[in-house]
């Protein structure tokens, strides 16, 4: 398996696996539950650059020439201006009274989604994924890695907390409570 940042051309294969892990929060900004309007307007935005979901923030998990895993992470402190252009958008599309909190800020690089394809899942690769991240983030450039995880998720958490992330307290997302996790250089 090889972790690179991704392409252009990776989009239409990062949209569905990313809205795995995002489904219920892409159906609030939407305000509807549409499987192929959510997939359609995050293979929009991942095509697109300067946007919090562009694949320019994206790595692609890949083996076999297929693209298995994908995640999302930019710099905390760049948080409003990609969010921006998705705030636009929906608020012109979908819902014009979108107006969600920014679940991060500077200090932090932030995993917005990781996702695995659900045929490769079970397998390691969002583990990998993650350690990727915590070699480049933390290790390498001394950064801190942030992220949120859903209070109904103790896998996930189990899974950051083997990682070494720490919790670091909680958030509100479109109305849905999480819980902030982050691993700090040594």
């Amino acid at each position: 398996m090889n972790i690179r940042k991704a392409k252009i051309s990776d989009s239409k294969y990062i949209a569905p696996i990313l809205l795995l892990a995002m489904e219920d929060i892409v159906y609030k900004f939407l305000a509807k539950k549409d499987y192929a309007s959510a997939k359609d307007f995050l293979h929009y935005f991942i095509e697109r650059e300067n946007n919090q979901y562009s694949y320019q923030n994206c790595f692609v998990a890949e083996e076999n020439n297929e693209i298995i895993g994908a995640v999302n992470v930019y710099n905390g402190s760049d948080i409003e201006v990609l969010r921006n252009p998705i705030i636009k958008y929906v608020r012109e599309h979908y819902n014009p009274e979108f107006d969600p909190e920014f679940e991060t800020r500077a200090g932090e690089f932030y995993i917005d989604s990781l996702g695995v394809n659900p045929n490769h899942q079970g397998k390691g690769i969002g583990s990998k994924l993650l350690r990727f991240l915590i070699e480049e983030y933390v290790s390498k450039n001394k950064q801190t890695l942030g992220l949120l995880v859903e209070e109904g998720n103790p896998l996930a958490k189990n899974l950051y907390l083997k990682l070494g992330f720490k919790i670091a307290g909680e958030k509100t997302l479109v109305g849905k409570k999480l819980e902030h996790l982050q691993i700090t250089p040594n």
